[in-house]
């Protein structure tokens, strides 16, 4: 993708076997039925590590930093089948295609030290370790292995703003800590624009860093303690050859034992031979070394890691509890791996005094809330965040407060993009925090400013730089031979103005509401009834030309698609593409013709997002996810069911290879939630959800509200694929949609499952899903 160089959005978890022979009932606390070794192989890109709910601390090991060019499978720092473990770092995204951070990373290492990470293929080359899969421990809060070539076993726990370390080192070998402030994910050399390393007189070790990665001018810090005192320190700067202020780098000679600064810096830290583990905590910061000592001396105390380590499994089985599931081993252990990947993100980036670092790279202060950033928000608009709306609506009001505030403090008056630490990448396209916003409104999410967040809204939407929306405000489209993308980019913009206008009508913004509903209408500017697909429009009104409804490539017409993926892009209006593609019978056809197509897929072997296919519908990426469920809006529901039924036999399964691609920070996790559940948020913005078919056999979610609702499904089987009918409270459902309302009332939705579609239910208008252009409810 052209904004950020390189990026995948790639399915994610799971699925062997959707047969329940030995259904059983979730009994256990459900971390313990996680398994966050799935994704961690292939193009996953999720990291096995330790974290705790939204935390700021992601500490997982890392088997590599290569270049930017080689880089793109250790988006996460570690990937399942390398032989080797270079070190343990406390910054990691969850399932992203493109990457940054891997700061503050540390080795244990037992005897002789060496400074470069060596060879993995030349073992004793430097100070990586070899290690077995055989000795790993993964659970949610809780890493463990053993580096074969020290002996020494390392386990790893996190809290809030803490990464807590326990090292065990063999008798009869001098421990060492090795502090390595020169590696960043994507590009081992070169990120680092300048840091510092100093120990302090108690014996704590300090520094920050600033590096030119996917946020320029990054800076964090940190802020180390130990259990043990040190016998020894050398501090390094390997800058050789390199001038900063008339000093030359030293290379390998320690240059001081107090403080260094530079571009290359790295500390060993001495602790003799030691008959206990040696304890490690690390708090990190986006401001500064005293912030990261007051969240070490607040979020850090006492260095009792069991309680530790129990907190955060504690924490991870709280977060986890608002649905329990019955089903197979199998079945609950993909359930909860999925539920446990879609809260990782987005991650609390707030000191305890409340400091954040804003777009405009200045320090600002959190008033009454926490601060949260790590936002993919092409990705996780559609799934992730409508779950964590269902599921833990209090979070919410802080993430559209972080929203808000991030506008506030943006030079250009924008709500994120895609942004972590506070800092703005622009990676991706559309304004999709708009919907995250109008959606957490809209199914009842309150404690924010309304008003203020309307403001931020229309004033992302309206400023003319970004993505040449002044064109697409001016013409009505984002003309191609002005801006890349240009197709993709206008149906976004529609969508988005769409749910702008949504919120504006619960505000009683009549005059915002007219300006953004009509915006919303733009989709049909870039419609093309001639090819039948989406098209990228000139300035001078025409097509561009030639056309090729297959052809994808990054700066084309589209985003991380081809003509075939991206006509289904029109959630707020599928009445209206029904009716522009001729019809139920001839959409329907078109999205069979879809599904159904024989698809190489070398033809996209210059766009690595693009996998997963069936036919031209790839999993692997978003644009996709919700094309299954477009057979609801043309009245017929069980080929829904059909698709469903074949995506998720052929895109998930189990192990470290689970995933096709990368999570996209919980959006392919939270998908196969909704999927499982039985209804799924095409339109996020509105408070309906499109009926698909269930994977699981009893689902209850525990609603903040003290209401249960309980989904059944039986038979549920293979041989039972298709929805016979639905009931609400015993009463028979006849539309194909939920309301947010229904789920919130609690009650029972129970599906009869049969071996042959009904092609019957869910046929009338009326029992279809709403879309714009038939807004009659």
């Amino acid at each position: 993708m052209k904004q950020c160089l390189i990026r995948v959005s790639l399915c994610v978890l799971i699925m062997t076997s959707l047969g329940i022979a030995s259904v059983a009932q979730a009994s256990d606390p459900h971390a313990s039925e996680v398994d966050p070794r799935i994704g961690t192989g292939g193009d996953g890109h999720l990291f096995p590590g330790a974290t705790v709910p939204f935390g700021m601390i992601q500490l997982s090991p890392d088997t590599a930093m290569p270049d930017f060019k080689h880089a793109y499978k250790w988006a996460a720092g570690y990937q399942y089948n390398d032989p080797t473990i270079m070190g343990f770092s406390h910054t990691h995204f969850s399932g992203s295609g493109h990457s940054d951070m891997g700061d503050v990373l540390v080795m244990p290492i037992a005897g002789d030290v060496k400074l470069d990470p060596g060879d993995e293929k030349v073992p004793g080359s430097g100070y990586r370790s070899r290690f077995s899969h055989d000795t790993e421990v993964e659970q949610p809060g809780y890493y463990a292995v053993t580096l074969s070539d020290y002996g020494v076993r390392a386990e790893l726990t996190a809290s809030r703003r803490v990464g807590w370390h326990r090292y065990t080192f063999p008798a009869g070998k001098p421990a060492h800590l090795l502090l390595d402030l020169r590696p960043s994910i994507y590009d081992y050399t070169g990120k680092v624009l300048w840091s510092n390393l100093q120990v302090r007189a108690d014996g704590t070790v300090t520094g920050c860093r600033t590096t030119r990665g996917w946020a320029p001018g990054r800076e964090l810090c940190f802020a180390m303690r130990f259990n043990q005192p040190m016998t020894s320190r050398e501090l390094y700067n390997r800058e050789t050859g390199l001038i900063y202020n008339g000093f030359k780098g030293p290379g390998n000679q320690p240059e001081d034992s107090n403080a260094q600064n530079g571009r290359a810096l790295e500390g060993v830290f001495d602790f003799g031979q030691l008959k206990q583990p040696l304890l490690v905590k690390v708090a990190i910061s986006p401001i500064s070394e005293a912030n990261a000592i007051a969240n070490l001396d607040q979020d850090g105390q006492g260095w009792n890691f069991d309680a530790q380590r129990s907190d955060a499994t504690a924490a991870w089985n709280k977060a986890l509890a608002p649905i329990d599931v019955d089903g197979s081993k199998t079945l609950r252990t993909q359930f909860y791996t999925a539920l446990y990947h879609s809260m990782i993100a987005p991650n609390l980036a707030m000191d305890v005094n409340g400091e954040f670092r804003g777009p405009d790279h200045q320090v600002h202060h959190a008033d009454g809330f926490d601060f949260y950033s790590s936002w993919s928000m092409w990705d996780v608009y559609r799934a992730q965040q409508p779950l964590l709306i269902l599921l833990h609506p209090d979070r919410m009001t802080d993430f559209v407060r972080s929203l808000i505030a991030s506008q506030q403090a943006s030079p250009f008056g924008m709500l994120p993009v895609w942004a972590y630490q506070g800092l703005e990448t622009w990676c991706m396209t559309g304004y999709h925090a708009v919907a995250i916003i109008a959606d957490a409104y809209i199914k009842g999410i309150r404690g924010f400013d309304a008003d203020k967040a309307m403001k931020a809204m229309v004033s992302t939407a309206t400023y003319g730089d970004y993505g040449d929306l002044a064109d697409y405000m001016k013409i009505g489209y984002v003309p191609i031979d002005k801006e890349v993308e240009g197709g993709s980019k206008t149906q976004e913009y529609a969508y988005d103005d769409w749910a702008i206008a949504q919120m504006a009508k619960a505000l009683g913004k009549h005059d915002i509401f007219n300006t953004f509903e009509k915006r919303a209408t733009n989709w049909r500017n870039v419609w093309d009834p001639k090819t039948g697909f989406m098209r990228a429009r000139l300035t001078n009104g025409k097509f561009r030309e030639p056309f090729d409804p297959t052809s994808a490539g990054y700066g084309d017409d589209y985003t991380e698609a081809n003509a075939w993926q991206y006509s289904w892009y029109v959630p707020q209006d599928v009445a209206g593409l029904i009716t522009a593609m001729g019809g139920d019978a001839a959409f329907t056809h078109k999205l069979d013709e879809l599904f159904d197509a024989k698809v190489d897929p070398s033809i996209f072997k210059n766009v690595e997002d693009i996998t997963g296919l069936i036919g031209w519908y790839a999993h692997g990426n978003e644009p996709s996810h919700h094309i299954a469920y477009l057979y609801d809006y043309a009245g017929e529901p069980w080929k829904t069911q059909q698709r469903l039924k074949q995506i998720m036999d052929n895109e998930y399964g189990p192990g470290p290879a689970g995933l096709i691609g990368n999570d996209d920070l919980g959006q392919m996790s939270a998908w196969y939630i909704f999927t499982a559940l039985g209804f799924y948020p095409v339109t996020p913005a509105s408070d309906e959800y499109a009926i698909g078919r269930p994977f699981v056999p009893r689902a209850a979610i525990h609603l903040s509200n003290g209401h249960t609702f309980t989904i059944t499904a039986s038979p549920l089987d293979d041989a039972h694929p298709y929805v016979g009918a639905i009931t609400l409270n015993g009463k028979p459902l006849d539309r194909v949609y939920l309301k947010h309302s229904d789920i919130l009332a609690g009650g029972e939705l129970h599906f009869t499952m049969q071996a042959q579609p009904n092609t019957t239910w869910g046929r009338d208008i009326s029992a279809r899903p709403a879309a714009m252009s038939a807004y009659s409810r």
